[in-house]
């Protein structure tokens, strides 16, 4: 570093000056950002609310976190050595192939059967002629050689992808309540309060594969047609399912009591 010139210095600091500046910025605006674990807390304490829902949308990206593990995997075997080269690449070719499958299209139980037949009629036909055994054998000798590194950046990317759904969600999100959904759209108070009564939830989950990876899609769809319906893509959707079915049966109760009072 003696011998650096100036503006190899300025290079070297810029990044740390960067990071200081931001973490000022969010110490300011420490009172005014409202994440979603900050919203949470709020509704937890509310004594009005008992049921709530605090949601938000990831990446499609995140369909591909078996790509990410597997590529973490493949990284430290191909360092390793224990695994020939050509084998291990196929086998994450597979997979990424699988899990892009899932991402860009939808795959429900009908696809999936349709999937298994036409796979079937294949290998009888192939058996039929006689050429099924070759077959095999050509797909045993499918060799995807990778680079150690290369799986690493695989995964780094995506995983960046996924982080950065993760962090924007942080501020993006969906706070539904029995009266109420409170949509954040920023950092700051920056948000919007929709009225029960002009919106519907709707839960789709008919990409079969997708819900085997745990996720589903929310949707909000408005009353008024001028509003574009928002969709999230949700992991847990399970859960979620339950809660908002929760949600609406307290609004189910709350009305029931106006129109019966007791008394």
């Amino acid at each position: 570093m003696a011998g650096w010139t100036t503006t190899q210095v300025i290079v070297f600091i810029a990044p740390f000056a960067l990071l200081l500046i931001a973490a000022g910025l969010l110490m300011m605006m420490k009172r005014t950002i409202r994440t979603r674990f900050q919203m949470n807390r709020q509704l937890d304490a509310d004594p009005d609310i008992s049921e709530w829902l605090v949601a938000f949308g990831w990446t499609g990206k995140i369909i591909y976190f078996p790509t990410v593990v597997l590529s973490l995997v493949c990284f430290l075997l191909s360092l390793a050595g224990w695994i020939n080269p050509g084998a291990l690449g196929a086998i994450w070719l597979g997979v990424f192939l699988l899990n892009f499958i899932v991402e860009e299209y939808q795959a429900g139980v009908r696809e999936i059967l349709m999937m298994i037949l036409v796979l079937a009629g294949l290998m009888l036909w192939l058996s039929y002629l006689g050429w099924f055994e070759g077959f095999w054998k050509f797909l045993g000798s499918i060799s995807a050689e990778m680079n150690g590194i290369a799986y690493l950046l695989f995964a780094l990317i995506f995983l960046l992808a996924i982080g950065t759904s993760w962090v924007r969600g942080l501020f993006h999100y969906a706070a539904f309540t029995p009266n109420y959904v409170n949509l954040q759209k920023g950092p700051t108070e920056t948000g919007e309060q929709v009225a029960r009564e002009e919106f519907d939830t709707l839960v789709d989950t008919s990409d079969l594969l997708e819900r085997l990876l745990g996720f589903g899609t929310l949707i909000i769809r408005f009353h008024d047609p001028r509003r574009e319906s928002i969709r999230m893509l949700v992991w847990g959707v399970g859960q979620k399912s339950r809660q908002l079915e929760s949600i609406r049966g307290a609004i189910t109760i709350e009305r029931h009591t106006r129109e019966h009072p007791t008394g």
